[in-house]
């Protein structure tokens, strides 16, 4: 199965390894480019809309509530979101659409068409399932800018609010993802495999009955 070339997911790209589509020993090296890249792109959001940032809330960053802000780097739970609710079904979505977007044994999308496609993937997993999570599908786009708003003036609230709700999209994602691929492999892959073993035996079987 084709490994999809940009890895933005550090939950996609353990998934990956998982399934032996990745080398396990480049996974740290893959991390640590998500988070870096994570960490300076809010670094850059925060320094270019600072000053909106103060203007709105009067200078006081705030976590949570109407002029909460740490939600533009992070995610949070809405009010009314319990902890099981928040649980890894977008990623399992988002694993699953992956493996059959870019798997050639089942007529997977056109050659040079799968990035297109995984971006309007995950717009519409953002548009249908972001308003329970603030759209957690993705550890290496959330702890990182969590860690730089707390740096970054909102405090060590940024880890206390939702009940400590942190750890949860780093979780979540990943069981999610794993949870996808299992689907995928248990549903699709392992049928076509039996598929492709089958038409291989009947071709060998012709080529035996044209040689006598």
């Amino acid at each position: 199965m084709c490994v999809c070339v940009s890895h933005m997911n550090a939950s996609i790209s353990f998934t990956h390894c998982v399934l032996g589509n990745l080398p396990w020993r480049k996974l740290p090296a893959y991390i640590i480019g998500q988070f870096l890249g994570s960490f300076l792109a809010a670094s850059l959001v925060f320094c270019m809309y600072y000053d909106a940032l103060c203007e709105y809330s009067d200078g006081r960053f705030i976590v949570t509530g109407p002029n909460g802000t740490a939600g533009i780097f992070a995610t949070y739970p809405a009010p009314y979101m319990t902890l099981l609710g928040g649980f890894f079904l977008a990623t399992a979505v988002l694993m699953l659409c992956i493996l059959a977007i870019y798997d050639k044994k089942n007529n997977g999308a056109l050659e040079g068409t799968q990035p297109v496609i995984t971006g309007l993937l995950v717009l519409v997993i953002g548009i249908t399932m972001g308003i329970n999570t603030g759209y957690a599908i993705n550890p290496s786009r959330d702890l990182p800018p969590r860690i730089f708003t707390a740096i970054a003036g909102w405090g060590i609230e940024v880890f206390r609010a939702g009940d400590y709700w942190w750890w949860v999209p780093i979780v979540a994602p990943t069981l999610g993802s794993l949870a996808g691929a299992l689907a995928y492999k248990l549903l699709i892959d392992f049928h076509n495999q039996t598929a492709l073993e089958g038409g291989d035996e009947k071709g060998k079987d012709d080529l035996q009955t044209n040689s006598v």
